[in-house]
């Protein structure tokens, strides 16, 4: 479960936000962006990010608050699970990314897969729906969903993107070290209990 300071800072964001969107009077207005700055505040103090960087990534968005979709390729092979590695912080990571506007998730899926790994792929179903705050991720500003979907390779050979500098398939077992921003050891567990049982139902939080 996340910090209890992180989703209290979230929530106080949401409520800024969303009565940033629809206040109408001058004073309501001037109340939502003071709680807007004080999740700032909150983030500041226990991230060691600087306010200016947390406005930027955290308190600039408008309209309606929601959570952040983050969706996430699977694909196996002889057994094995494909991941790849991520420039940013060079561990490893189902290929995936934030979900796109206009592009469905399962479009986003076969997207960051050929853009991730050089392979051309198509969806098959839907694994899992997974909550972040219900999973040992490293903190962060946003409320995020993460979908996982199955797919599988029709084309292309492995290749390094933009974000990454390594393609490789891994069993169960012998898993590298992962980028937890993205997913954890658990998830990718949990991923291969499908591998195992096919007809496993999707998974909800």
């Amino acid at each position: 479960m996340e910090a209890k300071w992180l989703t209290w800072a979230k929530e106080i964001q949401g409520i800024a936000q969303t009565g940033l969107t629809y206040a109408k009077d001058v004073y309501d207005i001037e109340r939502y962006q003071a709680l807007r700055e004080l999740s700032v505040d909150i983030l500041a103090n226990y991230t060691f990010e600087s306010k200016e960087k947390i406005r930027l990534a955290f308190a600039e968005d408008e309209g309606y608050c929601t959570p952040k979709v983050d969706i996430r390729g699977v694909i196996f092979q002889d057994g094995k699970i494909l991941l790849v590695r991520e420039k940013l912080d060079g561990n490893w990571a189902l290929p995936g990314g934030w979900g796109d506007i206009g592009l469905s998730p399962s479009e986003v899926a076969v997207k960051e897969i050929a853009e991730e790994s050089g392979y051309q792929a198509e969806a098959v179903r839907l694994l899992a729906v997974l909550d972040k705050k219900f999973h040992n991720h490293p903190p962060e500003p946003y409320h995020v969903y993460k979908f996982f979907i199955l797919c599988r390779i029709t084309g292309g050979e492995a290749a390094e993107g933009v974000e990454t500098n390594g393609v490789g398939f891994f069993g169960e077992d012998e898993l590298p070290e992962l980028s937890q921003e993205r997913n954890t050891e658990k998830q990718i567990k949990m991923l291969f209990e499908f591998l195992k049982n096919p007809q496993k139902p999707v998974i909800l939080d």
